[in-house]
């Protein structure tokens, strides 16, 4: 993409209030017996520049939150606000909000430079300005030399880039994604990765809140990740450290798969542990404690995370290993993920092992993990009663 569209043309957000702030919101549907909940007690505040993704599964809540943001969407109770403005109450015209969703949306009997300029004449720009703006947004897309084709004419991806298009030529401070990757193939999704990673870069003062079931994609763009479920805000902090200390079983299993066995502390040494796991003795990390986390002491029951990356398996001749039975493998291409049985282990242990595995079921192998064997987290997960930010992990 290019950076025809600079920083000084973007409108700025106030320097004190953050660009979104999300304080309590509800949104429910219907009444008595039949009410839904589909977003509960919801806070979340992004910083002008920042991009946050709202990461969970279907119905976890994540697209409700971006409607109540956009306008789409009335809350039943709380506040939605715009660098220190409430727009709780505005139509979504009334936003300045540039909103791309998954559908693309062009009008099919508009051509390319016509679905750019719809926004602008909304938002009643001036028509000798209107030209420069979709020529300006086009060419940060890459698609100033389609602007007379029509939808029709457009590939997936291309569609996708003049909708990105149409909602940056406003101009706007927030940019809302709902799952704009997920109508895409593989490949293609994997380009426009690249490319709304730089789209980032050109755009420094903008906020982005990027809507996404794809953990994938989530940890290629986001600055943080807000996790739901069941439509509350369980977990946020950096993609990094939600990967490598996350607070919950869920947010350990949703983002990466994790392997979760039960583990007993038996000794601790400020963040280094000692635990067992089934018949076995382990070294963990055990972090300090906080929101979500307890004191770790002896005796504590906990979860062992342990990513299936780090998982060895190897030839049981070999010191350090214990004794596996594959029970199912799964070629991935660059990899082959292994279920295995692990002698003295509660649980099944999975492994992603590189390339194409010869393994087979019921094959005996030794398993090695690695040292530390994996993160400490809480014994349960459960779904808090309200997700304040300021009781979740910042």
């Amino acid at each position: 993409m290019s950076s025809a569209l600079t920083t000084s043309s973007v409108a700025t957000t106030s320097a004190i209030e953050p660009a979104i702030v999300f304080d309590r919101v509800g949104v429910t549907y219907g009444h008595g017996r039949k009410t839904t909940v589909a977003l509960a007690d919801f806070n979340l505040r992004v910083a002008a520049g920042e991009t946050v993704a709202l990461l969970g599964p279907s119905g976890s809540g994540k697209s409700t939150a971006l409607k109540a943001l956009a306008g789409f969407v009335r809350p039943t109770s709380g506040a939605v606000r715009l660098a220190g403005r409430d727009v709780t109450d505005l139509s979504p015209a009334k936003r300045g909000i540039g909103v791309v969703v998954q559908s693309y949306a062009l009008f099919p009997h508009m051509r390319v430079h016509d679905n750019v300029a719809f926004g602008l004449k909304a938002h009643r720009v001036p028509r000798n300005e209107i030209g420069n703006r979709v020529t300006e947004a086009l060419e940060m897309v890459g698609m100033g030399a389609y602007a007379q084709r029509l939808p029709r004419e457009l590939s997936g991806g291309q569609q996708q880039r003049v909708a990105i298009a149409r909602a940056l030529a406003i101009r706007p401070n927030v940019l809302l994604l709902d799952e704009p990757l997920a109508a895409l193939d593989a490949q293609l999704r994997q380009t426009m990765l690249g490319e709304l990673q730089q789209l980032r870069k050109a755009l420094p003062d903008t906020a982005m809140l990027y809507v996404t079931h794809d953990q994938a994609e989530a940890l290629a763009l986001a600055d943080r990740i807000a996790v739901m479920r069941d439509a509350r805000l369980v977990d946020i902090d950096t993609a990094r450290k939600l990967w490598q200390q996350p607070s919950s079983d869920f947010t350990a299993a949703f983002i990466g798969g994790a392997n979760l066995l039960p583990a007993t502390v038996k000794h601790v040494s400020g963040t280094a542990a000692l635990v067992t796991v089934g018949e076995h003795t382990l070294r963990a990390e055990a972090p300090r404690p906080g929101v979500g986390r307890p004191d770790w002491v002896p005796d504590a029951d906990a979860q062992l995370c342990v990513r299936p990356h780090t998982v060895q398996i190897a030839a049981l001749t070999e010191r350090d290993v214990l004794r596996g039975t594959v029970v199912s493998t799964v070629w991935k291409g660059a990899t082959t993920r292994v279920q295995l049985t692990v002698q003295g282990l509660p649980v099944e242990v999975t492994a992603d092992v590189p390339g194409h595995s010869e393994l087979t079921v019921d094959d005996t192998v030794g398993v090695r993990f690695p040292d530390p064997a994996g993160v400490l987290i809480p014994p349960a997960a459960g779904t808090p009663s309200a997700a304040d930010e300021s009781e979740v992990r910042a």
